[in-house]
Order: structure tokens, then C-alpha cells, then sequence
């Protein structure tokens, strides 16, 4: 196949196509897990738990540690509800308010 006359957006690796994917392919990341605040946790206690299971970075964690004592609760991961149920019930097991939503 002779190329050098085939239009270069057609080879373009940087051009996006509009590839359909079928419903399972699609990466279902719709819920969330919401972290409420309570009196009982420290926020060190909070910080550790959300590094520890959710696996985020000392900085995140302080701020969403921050965030559900001051607005009442935060998203702290994201993802599908199969991802998210392991995450959610080591909250839970460690005596934080969790669910997913």
C-alpha cells in the first residue's frame, strides 16, 4: 500500500478517535467513599488511616482529614463499588464513619 498520498490526520498518533467501547470495556468509576467526621477519632488517627488504607499521600490525607472535620465529610477515593467495598470496611473496621455512595 502506497502511503505517501494518504492524508496525514489519518496517522496522526496526537488526533483522538471516537472509538465506542461495549458497557463492560467502560471502567465504571461512579462512586465514591464518603468519610464523615465524628468526635471520637484524632485527626492523627484519621491522617494514619486514610495513608494506611486508602492509600494516599501524608499531604491528601491531612487535607481531607481537615476537610470532614470542617465541612462534616469528604470524598476520599473514587472508583467502582467493587474497588471501593475493601477500602470502605477497613474505614469502618478502624471505627471511622464511611460509606459509599
Amino acid at each position: 500500500m502506497n502511503t505517501q498520498n494518504f492524508d496525514k490526520k489519518h496517522h496522526d498518533p496526537d488526533v483522538e478517535s471516537d472509538v465506542l467501547l461495549a458497557p463492560d470495556e467502560v471502567e465504571v468509576s461512579d462512586k465514591q467513599i464518603i468519610l464523615y467526621n465524628d468526635d471520637f477519632n484524632t485527626f492523627d488517627f484519621v491522617i494514619e488511616s486514610l495513608i494506611k488504607v486508602c492509600k494516599q499521600d501524608p499531604i491528601q490525607a491531612e487535607q481531607c482529614t481537615f476537610l470532614v472535620h470542617y465541612k462534616g465529610k469528604c470524598s476520599v477515593k473514587k472508583g467502582s463499588y467493587e474497588v471501593l467495598e475493601p477500602y470502605c470496611t477497613a474505614l469502618l473496621e478502624r471505627g471511622l464513619t464511611a460509606e459509599i455512595e
